[in-house]
């Protein structure tokens, strides 16, 4: 029985996806991949199943859709040989049918829509109701945690829009402070120069008390000038 529990590698979704991309290609079930990948890994098929559609499927949109074209362009051909040649040849002609492959690019397209490949197909006899509840259970476990997803993203906008708008109010604040600190700075500024010059005119009257002649009048009326 296949207990695996150790966390996928990148070797192990590089061979995941290529095996998958075969298939499709050559026109066989995904399940049938899923089967292949977990003989390969010791992982069961369900498991495999729901790497795919959780993890690795979202990363290779472009190469899935060049794959159905190769399986297209493969079947138009083998259909095509049966209008054209004998039936006993039509078997020794497929062996040597090859449709030339497209490297496949690893282009990131995030989506949330489920394809309809993804739902393995009923006419093999491989599917069993724990493959199908395992299934079905990913799909729903991919519902919620989009709808969590989602949920948190609108969560961080508001907050970030309510953060932008403190920013700016705090802004205005900063403006207006800044305003009103240079205001009292050159309020500061006359308020020095006005005392300085009161200072002055201070010292200035004083010395010229002290330097101006003293007089009183005598006995005569004559006024003679104090020694000081």
């Amino acid at each position: 029985m296949k207990v695996r529990q150790d966390a996928w590698s990148h070797e192990d979704d590089l061979l995941l996806a290529e095996t998958v991309l075969r298939y499709i290609r050559e026109g066989g079930t995904q399940l049938a991949a899923f089967d292949e990948v977990g003989d390969k890994l010791n992982r069961t098929s369900a498991a495999c199943g729901f790497r795919w559609n959780a993890e690795v499927r979202n990363n290779y949109e472009q190469a899935i859709a060049i794959a159905k074209k190769q399986r297209k362009e493969r079947k138009r051909a083998l259909e095509k040989l049966n209008k054209e040649t004998k039936p006993t040849q039509v078997e020794s002609v497929k062996k040597e049918i090859q449709v030339e492959e497209t490297p496949v690019p690893f282009v990131p397209v995030y989506t949330e829509e489920v394809s309809a490949e993804l739902i393995p197909s009923t006419s093999t006899n491989s599917i069993t109701l724990d493959d199908c509840i395992t299934f079905l259970s990913s799909l729903r476990s991919n519902d919620l945690l989009s709808n969590q997803l989602e949920m948190e993203n609108n969560r961080l906008r508001r907050e970030n829009e309510s953060l932008k708008q403190q920013t700016k109010e705090l802004e205005k604040k900063l403006d207006k402070l800044t305003e009103q600190q240079t205001i009292i700075q050159e309020d500061y500024q006359a308020l020095v120069q006005i005392m300085d010059r009161a200072r002055r005119l201070v010292m200035f009257e004083d010395a010229e008390d002290r330097n101006s002649p003293a007089f009183r009048m005598d006995k005569n009326g004559n006024l003679e000038q104090l020694a000081k």
